[in-house]
């Protein structure tokens, strides 16, 4: 497990066998209380049952991709004097993969059916395995690694997955206004990238008014401006107030009333990642089993239009123009470019327990969200 105590990259490789298992097996359960967590916060109040489902297909989509990686890295670290591969992830900042391995597996998916059909389907490969077992008294490396690659490309095949860009998509909320010469409507826009400067999946949500004559997901015109516009701005780096304020100026018949950003992680474990603060010791502390010792970090960004202004546009024209309130405590949302900041975490119980014990500064407005026995999760201020 050398290469994963390797301090001095940021970026290493999972090499070592168990390691990588193991790291897969985390994430697959840290995805399972991701959605437990947005469901408490539905009951809670703090999200809609719009918001959720949408989150939680994203959530559900990186859960895939970590399936599809987990198959395509399944003979990592085997001594067989072949090279398998092994996952590159970002051991400091992020705990996640690599925004490399997303983008080769999307080229990996574009030529997914023409692998699949150069290679033997999954029940030949099976009794092939079991004939070199048996007849040749030896283990069908080779045979294994072909099975493990024609399973990973076929779970590209079934698509549904957190892809390094992921094109926004809309969602109708209702209309606001009946006249056909005054149209309003409302939508829900969402879309999804994988920041290729922090190596975390960032999501985005956006309630936009659109009073163009036609509908926004059937204008031909209008729509493929805006999804080519807003992957553009997909960027962690960029302030929400950017973001809205550039889109409010560039489509003059759409108005965006809210923009939410969330990024999901870093995910801090004393096994996989160096941590840098208070963490570090919570982690070392807890002690933990193997399978808990970790903290899943979930930071949400809000952006609200307060008002509405009208500007002159050319000769006779006008438009409405956003104004967006940001939050008025010490300016500081004029820094941050939002008008609500929140902060969550996501632990085990002993973690939680050992951050409870220690307090450290900086987390006393951070929520907890704590997961029990049976996979439970329970919310903590």
């Amino acid at each position: 497990m050398a290469d994963v105590n390797n301090l001095t990259h940021d970026h290493v490789d999972l090499s070592d066998a168990f390691a990588a298992r193991r790291y897969f097996r985390k994430f697959e359960a840290i995805t399972t209380h991701l959605g437990r967590v947005a469901a408490t916060m539905e009951a809670e109040g703090s999200l809609s049952k719009i918001d959720v489902a949408i989150l939680s297909d994203y959530v559900d989509r990186l859960a895939g991709t970590f399936r599809a990686l987990s198959l395509k890295y399944l003979l990592t670290g085997r001594d067989t004097g072949q090279f398998f591969g092994s996952l590159a992830f970002d051991n400091h900042e992020s705990g996640f993969p690599v925004h490399r391995e997303l983008l080769i597996m999307a080229n990996d998916a574009q030529q997914a059916h023409s692998h699949l059909m150069n290679m033997p389907p999954v029940a030949e490969l099976k009794s092939r395995m079991v004939s070199e077992i048996v007849g040749q008294l030896r283990v069908p490396v080779r045979l294994q690694y072909s099975l493990s690659q024609r399973l990973y490309y076929e779970e590209l095949i079934k698509g549904a997955l957190f892809w390094a860009s992921n094109d926004p998509e809309p969602l109708w909320l209702g209309n606001l206004s009946e006249d056909r010469r005054n149209p309003r409507r409302r939508f829900m826009v969402h879309w999804a990238s994988y920041d290729s400067q922090t190596n975390l999946p960032t999501i985005y949500l956006m309630e936009v008014e659109d009073t163009g004559k036609t509908s926004l997901p059937k204008d031909t015109e209008r729509w493929p401006e805006v999804q080519r516009h807003l992957m553009a701005q997909a960027l962690g780096g960029l302030k929400l107030l950017t973001i809205a304020k550039g889109f409010d100026e560039d489509f003059d018949d759409l108005h965006p009333k809210r923009l939410r950003r969330f990024h999901v992680g870093p995910m801090y474990s004393s096994a996989y990642t160096r941590q840098s603060g208070p963490l570090q010791k919570v982690l070392e502390d807890a002690n933990a089993p193997q399978g808990q010792d970790w903290a899943l970090a979930w930071t949400a960004e809000d952006l609200v239009s307060e008002r509405v202004e009208t500007e002159k546009k050319g000769w006779f024209g006008s438009v409405e123009r956003e104004i967006f309130a940001l939050d008025p405590f010490s300016g500081r949302g004029v820094d941050m470019g939002a008008s609500l900041m929140s902060r969550a975490i996501i632990l085990p119980e002993r973690p939680f327990q050992a951050l409870a014990e220690q307090n450290p500064p900086g987390f006393h407005d951070v929520r907890k969200f704590v997961v029990g026995a049976g996979g439970k999760v329970l919310s903590y201020a």
